[in-house]
């Protein structure tokens, strides 16, 4: 009898909770999602004709595609809003950062040993300039972007901190809503006062003050429009001395400018002073990461006279440089996939002949170099996953590695510079917080010297991080990073986040979040698959997911989620795969190659219609990433990468929610945009397509509490999506909307 009242009280339970699933769909759904009408437009590459049935939707200022975009984002934020649990997990996230007192980033340490650097607090949006003298110095708040021109109702966040070379005026940059169209404003340190000079629209990066200590090199943008197709090209460097009107400031360096130094209209020039060296440099930036470099006979940058010479071609392979009053120290993959450092004379700089400094690895990828007044070091990694820190003396004859304070996922390293003893290094792991410490070289221990506060996290000591090699498709072995709680039953039962990258070279380096692990603290799993394309395994893993070779990038995601599948740590219909911004490709890819390997796809901010990502404003600069239609077999590879073009008609494709943001420098919002109204047409499943729309952020939330609504979205969706108990059921507060 027992036993029967059991069953029957199951059998309700199911029935109540599918009622509530049908009424919970009835009520959000009743609104209606926009639909995107079919307006084909066809292009001829090649020979080969590409039917594009919503090119329309990237001229974004029209009122047809601004009223859909809108309609998107109205239709998503109702579902959105009634999902259960949502507004707890959002609760958790806040509950989770007041541990924290205060978090401290973008630190600048001046030689006389000013601090300059943000701070966030639990009830901050985003992060103050702060100022301090040592690290034990009192305090003093610099600037608080919220109290910055409140009358225009915008979210003002700090991009750059540039202290000047004695500490007594600073620099820093400021954009609105994740524009990253930057003002530069400067203060005079002493009376916390801004100068009269508002410097606009500029990039976020490329300051650099000179030597007089007065006056700094800074880069423009044509427009902050971020839909105009000419805000980045052929842009210029200005040179601005205090108290100057900034629209008089005289261009020092362009492409037009030097044309024999063949910088080409995609490429971004900063000029940057090097004291040390005592030498002018220019950068030609683009996304790719070997240097184009020139250095300047002068420190006069308004001498009608002054030459540029180049030092660095992309042809040489050289991806980093430091220096020191003597010479060029650089890293270089030339012949060494994995990298070595060698060093050359400032004054008579020969790249191609230079003393080797530090060998190559077999076995680890060298990341980082700074050198201090007591010799060179260096960072390296292993898989992605496994830090180390090397010390060589200035005699240069030998390398030892540092004993860290405790095993390490990431290590980075700063000095205050080469005339200073001062190393600092900072570490962490995949479920341990960063800390920071100085080293001292005579005694070989490690101060601790963490710039922000420390909190405790209980609920995160059960969760362990695992590291296996994954065969992929073709045999090669994939590193595939595990994050779950020691005490999971390996049932395939438990909710799955497979994230990914893979482009540039980057490596995804273990990182703590508890926004992040909550995921496991729900009962998930979260792996991190470091696919090639990214640099976890050095110059040649970023090569063989690259332009032609692409391929390899999704191929060995579809390989992780299939290894963490066989062995019991999820399955297909409890499997949340999400990437951002050119890991939209990964994702897109991923879901349109194998739909059936996955409950949910979470494309963020992503490239997904990559054969014409050249034509949007940050395009150009990222073709030697992604190559560019004008080749053919580059074309070939961009329409294989392309998520847009690979989407099928009536193919059951797994729930997916794509977000964008409109004011988005970087992926501009009709990628997105484009792929969810395809997606929305073309999908053969019941599955929701949602498209996330914010007009107030750009590539991704710069305000704390937009960035966990964020989370607490695709988290709750992903959770109702893969079945989670806790994340089904309406609140009783919806009925209202029902009726």
């Amino acid at each position: 009898m027992p036993n029967k009242l059991i069953n029957l009280k199951l059998r309700f339970m199911k029935f109540k909770l599918l009622f509530v699933l049908m009424a919970f769909h009835a009520m959000v759904f009743a609104q209606t999602q926009p639909v995107a009408p079919v307006k084909t437009v066809t292009d001829e590459y090649f020979g080969v004709k590409i039917d594009d049935p919503y090119q329309y939707l990237e001229d974004m200022k029209n009122p047809e595609v601004e009223q859909w975009f809108k309609g998107q984002g109205d239709y998503t934020r109702t579902v959105l809003d009634h999902i259960n649990g949502r507004d707890e997990l959002i609760a958790k996230f806040k509950e989770l950062d007041s541990r924290r007192s205060s978090r401290i980033s973008n630190l600048n340490i001046t030689e006389n040993d000013f601090y300059f650097y943000e701070k966030i607090t639990p009830e901050d949006e985003t992060g103050k300039l702060f100022m301090r003298k040592g690290f034990e110095g009192e305090e003093h708040l610099l600037f608080d972007p919220s109290e910055f021109k409140k009358e225009d109702k915008v979210q003002y966040t700090i991009g750059n901190i540039v202290p000047n070379i004695d500490g007594s005026k600073v620099g820093l940059t400021l954009a609105a809503n994740g524009s990253e169209s930057s003002s530069i404003l400067i203060m005079n340190v002493a009376d916390k006062k801004l100068l009269s000079e508002e410097i606009k629209p500029c990039w976020a990066f490329g300051m650099s003050w000179q030597k007089d200590n007065k006056s700094f090199t800074y880069g423009k943008l044509n427009s902050d429009d971020v839909t105009d197709e000419k805000r980045q090209l052929n842009t210029k460097v200005y040179l601005h001395r205090l108290g100057d009107d900034p629209t008089k400031d005289k261009v020092v360096f362009s492409g037009n400018m030097f044309p024999d130094l063949g910088i080409t209209e995609e490429e971004i020039p900063v000029v940057i002073y090097d004291k040390d060296a005592n030498k002018i440099y220019c950068f030609a930036s683009t996304v790719d990461r070997n240097l184009k470099l020139f250095m300047a006979d002068s420190d006069n940058l308004e001498s009608d006279k002054v030459q540029w010479n180049q030092i660095i071609a992309r042809e040489d392979n050289i991806e980093d440089i430091v220096t020191d009053a003597n010479h060029f120290y650089f890293k270089t993959s030339q012949d060494a996939p994995n990298y070595k450092i060698l060093m050359t004379p400032i004054n008579n700089p020969d790249f191609k002949n230079a003393e080797v400094l530090i060998n190559e690895d077999p076995d680890e990828v060298l990341q980082g170099m700074t050198v201090t007044s007591k010799g060179f070091y260096y960072t390296t990694i292993k898989n992605g996953v496994e830090a180390k820190v090397y010390h060589m003396d200035l005699d240069g004859k030998s390398a030892r590695e540092l004993k860290l304070p405790f095993t390490a996922g990431r290590a980075s390293i700063s000095n205050k510079g080469m005339n200073h003893d001062e190393l600092w290094i900072t570490i962490n792991g995949w479920t341990r917080d960063s800390s920071r410490f100085r080293y001292l070289p005579e005694s070989g221990e490690f101060k601790p010297e963490t710039m922000s506060s420390v909190a405790e996290y209980p609920e995160f000591e059960d969760f362990v991080a695992e590291e296996v090699m994954v065969p992929s498709h073709d045999g090669v072995l994939v590193p595939l990073s595990i994050i779950y709680n020691k005490n999971l039953k390996k049932d395939g039962e438990a909710p799955l986040m497979l994230y990914g990258y893979g482009s540039y070279g980057i490596s995804i380096n273990p990182f703590f979040s508890p926004m992040f692990l909550t995921w496991v603290a729900e009962g998930g799993v979260i792996a991190v698959a470091h696919v090639r394309g990214g640099g976890e395994l050095g110059d040649s893993w970023h090569k063989a997911g690259f332009k032609e070779t692409k391929p390899n990038t999704w191929k060995d995601f579809i390989a992780s989620a299939e290894y963490l599948h066989d062995k019991k740590f999820s399955s297909p219909d409890k499997t949340m795969i999400m990437g951002g911004s050119a890991g939209g490709i990964l994702i897109g890819r991923a879901m349109t190659a194998r739909p059936d390997l996955f409950a949910v796809a979470v494309p963020a901010v992503g490239v997904m219609n990559a054969l014409r990502t050249e034509l949007e404003p940050n395009g150009p600069v990222n073709v030697p990433e992604f190559g560019t239609f004008k080749k053919e077999s580059e074309f070939k590879a961009l329409v294989e990468m392309d998520a847009y073009l690979n989407l099928k008609e009536g193919e059951k494709y797994p729930s997916t929610l794509i977000t964008a943001g409109i004011n988005d420098p970087r992926v501009i919002a009709w990628q997105p945009g484009k792929f969810a109204a395809r997606l929305q047409a073309l999908n053969g499943s019941d599955n929701p397509i949602l498209f996330r729309v914010d007009y107030e952020s750009g590539h991704g939330s710069d305000a704390k509490s937009k960035t966990f609504a964020e989370y607490g979205d695709i988290f709750s969706f992903s959770f109702w999506q893969t079945g989670h108990p806790d994340y089904q059921a309406i609140k009783q507060t919806d009925k209202k909307v029902a009726e």
